[in-house]
């Protein structure tokens, strides 16, 4: 049991810790709000909940499909796109005009970026499968305790993410917003470019069948 807690602390941070289009999403987030990143986090919770659920209950099966993968990915891309675009364009606006949003953004961002995310479908079908399952070996209990760990790695660093985020704008103020802003925007463009790149190799077979 206490070598299964270790195993699943270690994965999860592991996985909350690599950089992404959440990270981007709530540095950029945390110069208009400085707790964005507890409502990206909850955002996050609201998709990873119920998926924990259906990956028990067969899900995982089904995103072994290439092409569903790949149809997640475009619609992921698509999305990261968006937002990076909207984030070099908010550029232009001031600070006051931006931060009336701030308040309900966060939970659809986070809730958003994981439901498109085909990375976070493909994680939860091996490792996060596999790890709920031999939680499940363990009890109820275990179960429950491992969701609490999962969830409390990503509340944490999420956080952190913001915090640092604000601290920065506030640091080096109008300028420094500016900078975070624009580099999180331009590695949004980059994560969704990447996503509309793998999810159009995964369409490749399948194309090619069809002119045959």
């Amino acid at each position: 049991m206490v070598e299964f807690i270790l195993t699943a602390v270690g994965i999860s941070l592991s996985g909350v810790l690599a950089p992404g289009p959440i990270t981007a999403a709530t540095l950029a987030a945390g110069v208009r709000s400085r707790h964005a990143g507890l409502l990206i986090a909850i955002g996050h919770m609201a998709i990873e909940l119920p998926s924990i659920v259906l990956l028990v209950i067969g899900l995982g099966a089904y995103l072994e499909s290439p092409r569903l993968r790949a149809g997640i990915g475009l619609a992921g891309g698509a999305f990261l796109l968006l937002m990076g675009f909207q984030l070099l364009l908010s550029l232009r606006q001031s600070r006051q005009e931006t931060a009336g949003h701030a308040g309900r953004r966060p939970f659809w961002t986070g809730a958003l970026l994981t439901a498109t995310s085909p990375y976070f479908w493909v994680w939860g079908a091996t490792v996060g499968l596999t790890l709920t399952t031999q939680a499940i070996e363990f009890g109820l209990s275990a179960l429950v305790l491992f969701a609490l760990i999962h969830w409390a790695c990503d509340l944490g660093w999420l956080e952190v993410l913001s915090q640092a985020g604000c601290k920065g704008s506030q640091v080096f103020g109008q300028k420094g917003q500016q900078f975070v802003s624009a580099a999180c925007g331009l590695a949004l463009l980059g994560f969704g470019a990447k996503f509309l790149c793998d999810a159009g190799a995964g369409f490749l077979p399948s194309i090619s069948s069809a002119l045959r």
